[in-house]
């Protein structure tokens, strides 16, 4: 636990993923039901033992902050253990953070403190299981000063990450960040395929320090790991490749960005299914999330009396089905779902009504909205385009506020379960604040 200090990087704005990220950053989405995204790299360091964790945020950070107060501040800090939240303080530039590095670099007070031997920086927007213990021996192992978690991918993809090259031991011998899918470097275990960069970085801490201050005094430089750290330190670093497609059919070989909106549907649908690709029934590498205090889910006779029923699917706290089918979907806590609608391969978000005769199909739905009677989307996508839905690229129906017809729930309506989870107070004027102020302070 003392040998590796954690960064893990959770300000992203999150652009692509519009409108959820509304109200959220990326880290803060839902995902899975109860969980949020960040919930899955934390929980992957717990499980690796590593207990030192600092979570730099940035943009619309309120929500991240409440969940991570809520579910995760449960390690005991007399053992030197933490999950710390760590906003930008602007005490080495005065700036907000300008790119990965310079998130790091901006807060090198923290891991020079903590004098760890090993620093593991982490992305909070990927969907993965993965040992850290696993990357840390054989960092050691190699006498490695940078290991960088790879995974083998179609050269179609190559255009979305950083690629690398390697020989048969591992060490990295090339290197091209989001290079045309003509131009990417092909892997030396599957010609057909690149090796891609999953963001996940592990330094020897000394290496890491250097480097930081280095790329801090570039004036030509973005202050981004792959676009700039990296490229310099191949030259003149052990830098090695750790092979997540080293260990096929293993739950450890699965890795998914969710950085669109269409990866972030297709990462829920792969919950689903009889052998899901990603599980969250593994005793052996739990999730953990703050589950919320509501009933169980509830499945109840709809006013003719068709029965409510769900297939396929991974239902929350707090649901109701009513009279309703649901199938191969995501209900978040507190869905509604009400007599003789349908709801098909999609994802609910927390505080959903769906009223009665409707039918959804691969939609996302954002949270604390309100669907009216008879209300249809993905049936057809000509109707979803001549409504002015939000239709992705893979034609996923995205609903949110400023879909037409879309009602949005008044906050009374949310209850205490909602993910906006502290309620907000009426509105009262300065005089009457002061007022209540003065009668605090006399009494």
């Amino acid at each position: 636990m003392h040998e590796v200090l954690t960064v893990l990087l959770a300000g992203g704005v999150g652009e692509r993923l519009g409108p959820l990220t509304r109200e959220h950053c990326k880290p803060a989405i839902p995902f899975g039901g109860i969980y949020r995204l960040v919930d899955i790299p934390l929980s992957n360091c717990i499980n690796s033992g590593f207990y030192r964790i600092c979570v730099l945020t940035q943009h619309k950070a309120l929500s991240l902050n409440r969940h991570i107060r809520h579910a995760w501040h449960f390690l005991p800090p007399e053992l030197g253990a933490f999950v710390e939240t760590l906003p930008p303080m602007r005490r080495n530039r005065d700036t907000w953070y300008l790119g990965t590095a310079d998130a790091v670099y901006q807060n090198m007070a923290t891991i020079v403190e903590e004098a760890a031997p090993y620093t593991l920086i982490l992305s909070a927007d990927h969907v993965y299981k993965m040992d850290y213990r696993e990357m840390v021996a054989q960092h050691i192992r190699l006498r490695a000063e940078v290991t960088l978690a790879t995974t083998h991918i179609d050269p179609s993809e190559a255009p979305r990450f950083g690629i690398v090259k390697t020989n048969h031991q591992h060490r990295i011998t090339a290197f091209a960040e989001k290079p045309t899918a003509g131009e990417a470097l092909r892997s030396q275990i599957d010609p057909r395929r690149c090796m891609a960069s999953l963001g996940i970085y592990l330094f020897s801490t000394p290496v890491l320090l250097a480097a930081l201050l280095e790329d801090a005094e570039d004036p030509k430089s973005s202050h981004d790991f792959g676009h700039d750290v990296l490229p310099k330190l191949f030259k003149n670093c052990a830098v090695y490749a750790y092979d997540l497609a080293a260990r096929p059919g293993s739950a450890m070989s699965y890795w998914r960005d969710v950085g669109t909106l269409d990866a972030y549907f297709e990462a829920n649908m792969d919950l689903l299914g009889r052998c899901p690709r990603f599980s969250l029934d593994d005793r052996e590498w739990p999730l953990r999330a703050a589950t919320p205090a509501l009933p169980p889910a509830r499945f109840s006779f709809g006013d003719d009396g068709v029965p409510g029923m769900a297939e396929d699917s991974l239902v929350s706290p707090g649901c109701v089905v009513e009279g309703a089918r649901v199938a191969h979907s995501v209900l978040s806590p507190r869905v509604c779902v009400r007599s003789h609608s349908v709801v098909e391969e999609s994802v609910l978000l927390g505080n959903v009504s769906i009223g009665r005769h409707c039918h959804l199909r691969r939609c996302i739905v954002e949270e604390n909205l309100t669907i009216p009677d008879g209300f249809e989307a993905g049936v057809s996508m000509q109707n979803d385009l001549q409504a002015g839905h939000c239709v992705t690229d893979e034609g996923v129906v995205v609903i949110h506020t400023e879909s037409p017809g879309i009602g949005r729930l008044r906050r009374s309506e949310r209850g205490a379960g909602s993910r906006l989870s502290m309620p907000i107070p009426p509105a009262i004027r300065p005089e009457q604040a002061f007022t209540q102020l003065a009668t605090i302070s006399r009494s």
